[in-house]
Formats: C-alpha cells, structure tokens, sequence
C-alpha cells in the first residue's frame, strides 16, 4: 500500500537507520502521533546494516553508561513488544590488557563501573582463558568482564524500532529523499522532499555519514566524516562454543562469535577516510572496495592472539564506511543557531548500543525543551563551527577512529589537525619551552620545559601513563611559583561575549543567578541555570558601562554559552550580544607577588584600596593598554590582562622583564588546574553541570534570590532555588585529599563513605601546596542532615581497585577564608 506524502508533521525526521527509528520510536512512545521518519532508500541501507552489533555498557562518564544500559534494557524486551528477533544476548564481554597501562586503564574502569551499577570483575590472565578458551594467553597482563554485556542483530533492532513506532502512530516513508530544510525567524519550518513539501514544527537529522551535508541544508555545521571500517567474518568453525564478545585493544581487534563463526573487526591506528567528494547517490546496502593490505597487520596479529583463526577460511571480507567526530563522541541535541532543528548523527561505530538511549534522551529533549540528564559529553553545542570544515575533518578522521582503542591515558591530546586557533602569544610561549595541548581547536600551553632539562636533551612532549608523567615535576614547579611568587598563564581561549543595549541589564539580570546590576567596572561570578536548578553555565559578567557588559566564560563552552545566551534574550529587548573572543588576548598574572610584577609598569595604582578585589579597571601598561580584571583561578592575588591583539605580544614582553626580578615563571594549564583544585573551585562539564543543582554544588553564595526583579521576570531558576532551600540539599559537593601522596586521581575513582561506594570523584589532580592527590565529589545526604554529620564518616577513595585514605572537607582546604586574593 503507497502512504501518500502528509502535507504537516509535528517532527519529520531524516534517516532511517537505527538512530532515525529509535528517535522515531521514542517520540512515539511519549505521545507524539504525527510524526514522520523519512528515509532517501531502505530503512537500514546506510551503515546500520552492516555494524557489528556489539552492545556495550560501560562508557566514559555516567551519563553515556546510563544511555548505553538504557539501550541494553530496551533490546532485551523490544522482541516481545514487536515480535520481531533482534538476536539479542546476554553473552557478557572480555577486555585483555597486554600492558601494565592498559590493565590499570581496565581496573580503574571496572572500579567506575561498581558505581555506574554494571557489574564488572577484574581477572588474572588464567580467568581471562576461563573466560575465552581460544585465547592465546601469551603476553595477557589480565582482563575485566562484563557479565551483562552482549550482542545483537543491528538490522533487526532497527526494524523492531520501526515496528514499535509505526504501532504507536508514526509514519515511516521510504524512497523519499530531503533534498532541502526550511526555516524562518530563526527556527525549522519543513521539509523539501523531491515529492513534495511537509511543514513542520521539529526536524531531525538523523542522517548518520550524510548527516554534514543534511545540517549544511539548514545552516547547521555537523562535524563528521565517514571512514572506511573492516572486518572479516570466517567459515563455520566446528565445535565452537558460544563465547563473550572479546576485545584486545593493544592489539586493535575486537571477536564476537556468532552462529558457529568469528567476526573480526579492528579499529586500526591509521584509518582511511572516505566520501570526501560527496556519497554517491545511489549508495544503498553497499560496500566499499576490499584493501586487504591495510586490515593484513591485524589479521597476522589475530591470528596469533586466536590459534582457531589459522585454520579457519574467511567467508566475508567487508569493508563499509562509518561516521566519526573530531572527539569520538557522537552529535545530539538541539542545533545552536536554529530553534527545533535536532541532531542525532556521528556515532563513532557505537551506534547500535547508543541507539536506545541516544533516541529516549533526545525523544525527552524535544518534549519538553531541555535535556533530561546532563548530556554535556555528546550536546553538538560542545563543537565550535570551524570543525565542520571538511580538510580539518578528513585531518582528524584519520586519527579519531584508531583512538576508540588506544590507551586512553589521562591528559591525552589529539595529534592531528592541530595549529587551527592560536592565541597572539603563541610563538612567545613556544619559543620558552611550552607543550601545547588543543582545547575546542585552541592550541594552549598545557606545561613547559625549564631550559635545564631542554638543555639535557629532553623536548616539551607528553610521555604518557598512568602515573606521574614527564611533565609532573615542572608543572609542580609553576604551582609553587603562583603559590610563593608569581605565574603568568595565557587564558586567551578564554570565550568573551559583548552584552550591548539599553536592555542589555536586564536580560543578563533574567539568565544569571547573581545580581549583576552592579555599579562600572564591577565583576560578578555567576552561574547561569536552567529551570530545575541546573547549572548550564559557570561564568563572569563585567559591567563595562551603563548598557555594556562583558560575559567571559571556558573556550570549550564558546557555543553553548553564546547559544544560551541568545535563546534567552525575549522578542523584543534592545540587546545584542556579540562573540568578540578573537579580539582580546588574556595575560593572568597571579600570585603574591603580582602586585609587584605589575606596579612598576602603570601609572595607576594597584594597591587595595585603590583596586580591590572583584574590579576591573582600564590602565595603562608599558606602552600600550589594558583591561585589568582582578579576580583569580588560583586562589592568589592577581589580574587578568584583557589586551588587544595587536598590543599583546609588547603587554607579554614587559610583563616578563618586569618579573624576572620577582621569580616569575610562566605557567601552563596543569598548574592552573591543581591551583584550583586545591581551592576547590568548581569545572564546569565534570564537578558542575545541568544536572547538578546550584545549592549541592555549593554554589549558594553566587545566587541572588532577593535581587531586584528583571523587567523580563524572575531570573531563570529562581524557583527551583527557594524550593530546594525549603526541602533540604540531598547531595554535598565535597573537596577529598588522600593522606597518601603517591596514588594519583583523575575522575570517576570511586568514593567510599565507611566502606560504601557513595559517588565518584567529579575532577582531580595533584595538590601539589597540600601534598597529595585532591579530588571533587557529590556524596549523598539525607534532607536536613548537618555538614559536620556529613564529614565525620570515614572517607576513602578506589584508585584501580585499591581503597585509600581521604580527608574531606566543605570548605577549600586551600586558604579557607580567601585571604591571599584580596591581599
């Protein structure tokens, strides 16, 4: 029977592999009948049916793990829903390390799991063979399994998506290919399709690999690029028992037994990407040419680490493309610059266990206008608009896929595609030493290299590991200079935002939680909430004037704070708001000697009275001018130095002859951030986030509820704030120490109240003042308990499976009062 093309659709959404038919689904599920999956072929035809239908649970942070069980669960009964087998299994998963890193790298993973509510065992290299017999145990340093784990069959999971929500009201049209999106006024309107138009109020793409091209249709970037992903599947292999999916990442190489064979696939190093002119047309349940000589070096590897495979006849070699992102983490949410236009595409080949989750969460999303859990990790308002540039992906793709599987070391950088945003400052702090890291395309000094050790032969790069890395030492060494004398850090990637306008007071009153109708040359911290309470931003406001203001705010949230920031200014307000961040480089100088740094160099006067804390002044320095802003990361006396481009390199050079005399050393990122750890001062996308209420994050003291009243309303969150001062905070954000100062904390180490697992750490690092590794963490509380209830149990944190002894405190354990940034 031919479905005729409806002329209106609350949501049309693009795509039919199994990300298109789970948002189908979701929708469906929620209520949503007129809604309408368009797909340019065959439901599946695209990357769905070929993926290897590999369902894992464990992720990177909670809220990717609860999304991937999410997705488990829903599988697991989609079969009895909809009558159609999925082929799902419960046949659990068996990582191998051949490395003491990686095997760290697993436990650490496995303690995190306790806490995500995935059941995970650390095994010895003889379990790991209990496990999986056909294993080659040479080399094996241990393992960790996953009893619920499993796999399934990725075609037929989509169907039964596609059944489910055809069953609840959702029309699903195939052959019909979009070929444009309509928008006006800043939002979605439709769909040109070659039969026709449909209006409608939401649009999905959902359009996996031509996903880029799909959000080009509206003015969205989608950062993506399809590369070419191999596996081998072999004949039947005689008396082969049902086995768990096996994965060797040091090795490259994943095995899932299926039906009597072996599925080999591989996540190789150097990967090829592909349909950089553009996707055929006609692509439909296709495959890419064979290149054996690429998958050869893992197969030869294969075949040892399985002896079976040396005897066994490869039935299928196939070579099919799939969608990456320049982080490996895939695209979800609403589009930063166009109202209703959703995303759910670039799913870095997990797709088939992101499917479930990713279509339930963004389902939520479109139903009721915000995100229900924190979704920071994937939000596609994470990426700045430079990274949908096609040279740049096709750079980064290369390496993008072989990381799935490479050690996932902490402070990692990418390699590829690197030099794309550099701050005025740059060649000055390469020339002294600096090892770059890249954050949101930034190139920032993450340490640097003190002239002696350049001197013996050593070079400003990263030798990772889990332990205390090369650059551990020097960047202990900046702690001490911003704890004992002075640092100087570049913060240019900082993101700055000009609120302009008669209303701009107002409106910037509505979206923060602090009173920011402060007299010129005031700075304000604030926080910036959703309606639940939720942090969204973490920032500063400097008054510049009467109908000035600037907003600066982390350079990885450039998109999605400008973003929120314009949603929220109402029709009609005299306001703009104007991303200036390239314009101004940022010089922070801080520590106790900063005022005399800085002194000799401007007329104007620096002293207390003159300049307290929380002001911002114009002055002028050496031969040029400034903006001196005195607020602190670090919790030291000290300015940051909003400088011109063109006057930035001169501000640098006066700022470093004036210091020389005074121990100043410059600093990079790793020092900033054990400086505020120890300080306790919160990152935005690990100890705060949407999810986190304000009052449990400790955050009470920056939320105005008794402010004036903006013209446009109370401030966004207010509500939430009062009842949750009335009903009590149920989680305390609290500052941890380990009295060992050998272990080493990163995140998500599990933390233990009188030998429970309660929370997980949210951030750390090395408290370098304080002697030990410092963490951040939520612990639970019952409504009303008092804080000294809530410190005096017994605290210790899992570091890779081993309990070690931790302080906690409340208040910063570093300078408790704030004292030395008001020196």
């Amino acid at each position: 029977m031919t479905v005729a093309l409806p002329r209106h659709a609350r949501a049309v959404i693009v795509g039919g592999g199994v990300v298109g038919c789970s948002v189908a689904y979701h929708l469906a599920r929620l209520g949503w009948r007129d809604v309408l999956l368009l797909e340019r072929k065959q439901l599946t035809s695209g990357t769905t049916w070929h993926a290897a239908g590999l369902i894992g649970q464990l992720r990177a942070s909670y809220s990717l793990t609860r999304l991937a069980k999410y997705s488990a669960e829903l599988y697991d009964r989609l079969e009895a829903e909809t009558g159609i087998a999925t082929g799902y299994r419960k046949c659990g998963s068996l990582a191998v390390a051949l490395t003491a890193d990686r095997f760290e790298e697993l436990r650490r993973g496995a303690a995190m799991a306790g806490t995500f509510g995935l059941e995970a065992h650390v095994l010895s290299p003889a379990e790991c063979l209990d496990r999986y017999p056909l294993l080659d145990p040479e080399g094996v340093v241990g393992g960790v399994f996953l009893p619920t784990d499993g796999q399934a069959d990725p075609s037929n999971i989509a169907l039964g998506l596609a059944k489910g929500a055809r069953q609840l009201g959702a029309t699903i049209l195939e052959n019909v290919k979009v070929t444009g999106i309509a928008t006006a006024g800043g939002r979605v309107t439709g769909v040109e399709t070659e039969l026709g138009p449909v209006a409608a109020d939401h649009v999905v793409n959902c359009a996996g690999m031509w996903g880029r091209e799909v959000g080009r249709m509206a003015g969205v970037d989608v950062p993506l690029q399809a590369c070419e992903h191999f596996y081998v599947v072999t004949e039947p292999i005689a008396d082969l028992p049902r086995l768990p999916v096996l994965r060797v990442p040091d090795e490259c190489a994943y095995y899932k037994e299926d039906a009597g064979k072996i599925l080999l696939g591989c996540f190789e190093p150097v990967a090829k990407p592909w349909g950089m002119d553009g996707i055929p047309e006609d692509f439909c349940f296709d495959q890419l040419p064979e290149d054996f000589g690429h998958f050869e070096p893992i197969l030869e590897q294969a075949v040892r680490r399985l002896p079976v495979l040396q005897s066994a006849g490869i039935h299928t070699f196939f070579n099919g493309p799939e969608s990456f992102t320049p982080d490996d983490r895939y695209l979800l949410g609403e589009a930063p610059n166009l109202r209703n236009y959703f995303v759910a595409a670039g799913f870095n080949s997990i797709g088939i266990q992101s499917a479930g989750g990713a279509g339930m969460a963004l389902a939520a999303w479109m139903d009721t206008g915000e995100p229900p859990m924190d979704l920071g990790d994937v939000d596609i308002r994470r990426m700045q608009p430079f990274q949908a540039n096609r040279r740049y992906l096709v750079a980064r793709a290369r390496e993008a896929l072989g990381l799935l599987y490479a050690d996932h070391f902490p402070y990692r950088q990418v390699e590829t595609a690197r030099g794309v945003r550099t701050s005025p400052l740059h060649d000055r702090l390469a020339a002294a030493g600096a090892c770059f890291g890249e954050a949101a395309g930034w190139e920032r000094a993450n340490w640097f290299l003190p002239p002696a050790a350049a001197a013996r032969g050593e070079k400003p790069e990263y030798r990772y590991s889990w332990g205390r890395q090369n650059w551990f030492e020097h960047a202990a060494a900046e702690h001490r200079a911003v704890r004992d004398s002075c640092g100087l850090f570049d913060l240019s990637s900082f993101a700055k935002f000009r609120v302009e306008g008669p209303d701009a007071e107002a409106v910037l009153q509505l979206v923060s939680a602090n009173d920011v109708a402060v007299p010129a040359g005031r700075c304000v911290y604030t926080q910036w909430l959703n309606p639940r309470g939720g942090i969204e931003a973490d920032l500063t406001v400097t008054r510049l004037s009467e109908t000035a203001f600037l907003v600066v705010t982390a350079g990885a949230h450039q998109t999605r704070d400008l973003a929120w920031l314009r949603r929220h200014v109402p029709e009609g307000a005299r306001c703009v708001v104007t991303d200036v961040t390239p314009a101004e480089a940022v010089i922070a100088v801080m520590g106790p000697k900063a005022r005399e740094v800085l002194q000799p160099l401007t007329p104007q006067d620096l002293g207390n009275d003159a300049f307290p804390f929380g002001t911002a002044r114009e002055i002028e320095i050496a031969m040029g001018l400034a903006r001196a802003h005195r607020i602190s990361y670090v919790g030291e006396l000290g300015w940051e130095l909003y400088v011109t481009a063109d006057m930035a390199r001169h501000v640098f050079d006066a700022v470093v002859d004036s210091g020389a005399s005074h121990g100043l050393r410059l600093c990079g990122l790793h020092a900033l951030d054990s400086c505020r750890i120890e300080k306790a001062y919160r990152h935005h996308g690990h100890d705060i986030s949407g999810e986190d209420h304000v009052l449990e994050a400790g955050l009470g003291f920056a939320v105005k509820t008794g402010k004036p009243r903006s013209s446009f309303g109370d401030f966004i969150g207010r509500e939430a704030v009062l009842r949750r001062r009335e009903t009590g905070v149920g989680n305390r954000l609290l500052q941890f120490r380990l009295t060992d100062p050998g272990p080493l904390l990163y995140h998500n180490e599990p933390i233990l109240r009188d030998g429970v697992a309660v929370g997980r750490i949210s951030s750390g690092a090395y408290g370098h003042w304080l002697g030990g590794a410092v963490g951040l963490g939520y612990v639970p509380c019952r409504p009303g308990e008092a804080a000294a209830e809530t410190l005096s149990a017994g605290y210790a944190v899992d570091v890779a499976g081993t309990p070690v002894a931790a302080e906690a405190s409340l208040r910063p354990m570093y300078d408790p009062t704030g004292a030395r940034m008001r020196l």
